[in-house]
């Protein structure tokens, strides 16, 4: 099943940087941005990651959580975090539950070998946990201005 703006959120559950639970229900009642990645430290994802950092209070202001997703390990996370700096929660998917259900753990393509890998996709989630836009071309140096252009 593709998801798609206008349907609910699935409910999920996976461990933080820290080895914290979280669901998405936990956030019930505010907006979330849920934003899967490839893998930690590397540019795209670093240019991504410091982007919604650096427009971290203007997220804030509107209302906005903001959630990171990979398969990279909490250890992983927490140097990600430290080296840069970050504000926000990141979730260690490592079994790979949360990129599934998201289906965004799709086939990929480099230098003509097919691989199995995490799509950058962005989900804006409402306080009533529907998905309001799905961001598929993410711009990662310029992310927090394609999610606040859609509100």
């Amino acid at each position: 099943m593709e998801l798609k703006a206008g349907d609910k959120a699935p409910e999920f559950e996976g461990k933080d940087q820290n080895g914290h639970t979280v669901r998405l229900s936990d956030y019930a009642g505010k907006k979330v941005i849920l934003y899967f990645y490839p893998k930690d430290n590397t540019s795209g994802c670093t240019a991504q990651a410091c982007n919604l950092r650096d427009n971290y209070s203007d997220l804030l202001k509107d209302g906005y959580e903001v959630i990171g997703v990979s398969i990279d390990s909490e250890k992983s996370h927490q140097n990600f975090i430290g080296k840069y700096n970050l504000p926000f929660t990141l979730i260690a998917d490592t079994d790979k539950k949360i990129v599934e259900q998201y289906g965004v753990w799709q086939e990929k393509s480099m230098y003509g070998r097919k691989y199995m890998g995490t799509m950058r996709y962005t989900f804006v989630i409402d306080e009533n946990g529907m998905i309001q836009d799905i961001i598929t071309k993410v711009k990662t140096a310029d992310h927090t201005n394609q999610i606040l252009s859609k509100r």
